[in-house]
């Protein structure tokens, strides 16, 4: 077990939705990010104590071809979902990474976590969700 809640990080195996996506639609896709890290909490950490950021949020979108739409437009249904589980409100987060890797596209992770080298060895598509509570990596001392 974590002793901390954070980093918190955990995949889906799925193509993200976006923005405007059919508000059924979209509220299955909230309801499996929040289930996945509800999921991922419940295996890593056993209090459950959620912070009051600042966060850090990082989403690496794996598709299993060309992405349709903007990149953009997945991370808010992403924030959203994740309220009250692993941040309070969501602008408690100061700082989104949001990446796009298509396959045939060149990129390196030298030193992938645990969980994004496990993300790594399934099928595509994947998307891959860190949420980080320190401010070391985007804020000066």
């Amino acid at each position: 077990m974590q002793e901390t809640l954070y980093p918190l990080e955990f995949f889906i195996g799925a193509t993200p939705l976006s923005l405007q996506a059919r508000a059924v639609s979209k509220a299955r896709w909230m309801a499996t990010v929040r289930q996945a890290a509800r999921d991922r909490i419940d295996a890593t950490y056993q209090l459950g104590f959620v912070d009051e950021g600042p966060f850090c949020l990082t989403i690496y979108y794996f598709p299993d071809a060309p992405m349709v739409g903007d990149i953009d437009n997945i991370v808010k249904p992403i924030m959203d979902a994740l309220i009250n589980l692993a941040y309070n409100d969501d602008r408690a987060i100061e700082r989104v990474v949001v990446q796009k890797l298509e396959p045939g596209v060149e990129w390196d992770c030298a030193e992938p976590s645990d969980q994004l080298a496990h993300a790594l060895r399934n099928a595509r598509p994947i998307v891959y969700i860190r949420i980080d509570d320190d401010p070391t990596g985007w804020r000066r001392a």
